[in-house]
C-alpha cells in the first residue's frame, strides 16, 4: 500500500449517546488529518442511542469528507458494534484503509496520522494497533487492569496489549469479517485469526466530556468476551491443571497404601479416611475433565454467528455531512 492510498482513510466510531465529546473530536481529529495531507470519511455507529445528536454539528471540516451514521435497532455494545460496521464498509465502501477508534477523545487524533504511516510502511499487510503504554485511569482501574492482564496471559498465553484503536488494511479486512470472534472481541479477533499485526506506542488520552459510560459490570463482561475468543485455550489448560492435579491425587493415594500396608507410621482409620478422601477427589476431577472435554469438542461444532450478517441489525443509515 502506498502513500496515494492512504490519503484516503475510512474512521470507523460506535457511539452510543458520546455526541457532545464526538462534536469536539471531529474538529480536532480533521486537524490532524489536514496537517498529515490526509483525508477520511467518518462512518458512526449509532449503538442504540438514548440521546440525539445535537443539531448544531459538526460544523465546518475540511479533511473529513463525509459522515455517515449507522443506526442499529438495538444497543449491541461496542464490540458488535464495531463488528456490524467493519462488515458494512467491506462489503459498501471503496477498497481502503480503515481506522477504528473511540469516539469519547480516549483515542487521541494526533496517533491517527502515525497509525496511517505505520500502515504505509508495512505495504498494507498488517493490522496496526497503538499499544498503550500510559494509562490515564485512577490507580484501582489499573491494579484491576494489570490484574486481567495476568489472569488472561495465564489462561490464554496471549498478553493483551492492546484495545481496539488501530488501523486495517483493505487485505486483512476481507479476511476479518469473516471470523465469527470479531462478534465477540476485535482485537481478541485478530489473534485468532492469526492476522499479521504490528504495534505502535500510544499514551492514552482522557474523554472530552462526560464520564465513562462502562461501569464495573460492563468491564467484566468486556474482559470475559476477549477471554471467550480463546475458550479452546483455555478449556485445554485448564484440562492440563486438572490432569496434573489427578496425577497427584493418585500419587497420594499410592503413598497412603504404601505407608498402611509397609510401615508402622499409620494412625488407626486414617488411613482409610484419607483414601476416600482422595478417591472422591478424584471422582470430581475425572468429572471435570469429562465436562471439559464435551465443551471443547461441542464449542468446535457449534454453529457460528458471522459478522458479515449484519444488515438484519440496521434500522436505517443516513449521511449527516459532505
Amino acid at each position: 500500500m502506498n502513500r496515494f492510498e492512504l490519503s484516503k482513510l475510512t474512521i470507523l466510531m460506535p457511539v452510543y449517546n458520546d455526541w457532545r465529546a464526538l462534536a469536539l473530536l471531529l474538529p480536532a481529529l480533521d486537524r490532524e488529518l489536514k496537517a498529515d495531507g490526509l483525508n477520511a470519511d467518518i462512518v458512526l455507529v449509532d449503538d442504540g442511542s438514548t440521546l440525539a445528536a445535537p443539531a448544531d454539528w459538526p460544523g465546518r471540516l475540511e479533511a473529513i469528507g463525509a459522515i455517515e451514521v449507522l443506526s442499529l435497532r438495538r444497543n449491541l455494545g461496542h464490540q458488535r458494534a464495531i463488528a456490524v460496521g467493519l462488515s458494512y464498509i467491506e462489503a459498501n465502501r471503496p477498497p481502503g484503509a480503515v481506522v477504528v477508534m473511540d469516539s469519547d477523545g480516549e483515542d487521541d487524533p494526533k496517533d491517527v496520522p502515525r497509525l496511517a504511516r505505520a500502515c504505509a510502511a508495512s505495504g498494507g499487510e498488517k493490522i496496526v494497533f497503538a499499544a498503550r503504554i500510559k494509562r490515564s485511569e485512577g490507580w484501582l482501574f489499573t491494579l484491576f487492569y494489570h490484574l486481567y492482564r495476568a489472569l488472561h496471559f495465564l489462561l490464554t498465553g496471549v498478553r493483551v496489549r492492546v484495545g481496539n484503536f488501530s488501523i486495517i488494511p483493505p487485505e486483512p479486512l476481507k479476511r476479518l469479517v469473516a471470523v465469527a470472534e470479531l462478534w465477540n472481541h476485535y482485537a481478541a479477533a485478530v489473534h485468532k485469526a492469526r492476522l499479521p499485526m504490528d504495534f505502535i506506542p500510544t499514551e492514552r488520552a482522557t474523554r472530552l466530556e462526560g464520564l465513562p459510560r462502562m461501569d464495573l459490570v460492563s468491564l467484566v463482561v468486556h474482559g470475559l468476551s476477549a477471554m471467550a475468543v480463546f475458550g479452546d485455550r483455555i478449556g485445554v489448560r485448564l484440562l492440563i491443571v486438572v490432569c496434573a492435579a489427578m496425577g497427584g491425587a493418585l500419587a497420594t493415594l499410592a503413598a497412603v497404601i504404601g505407608i498402611r500396608l509397609c510401615t508402622d507410621l499409620a494412625i488407626p482409620g486414617w488411613a482409610t479416611y484419607a483414601a476416600g478422601l482422595l478417591l472422591v477427589m478424584l471422582t470430581q476431577m475425572l468429572l471435570v475433565i469429562l465436562v471439559f472435554v464435551f465443551v471443547i469438542l461441542a464449542a468446535r461444532n457449534a454453529a457460528n454467528v458471522l459478522p458479515n450478517d449484519y444488515a438484519r441489525l440496521l434500522a436505517g443509515r443516513r449521511r449527516i455531512y459532505g
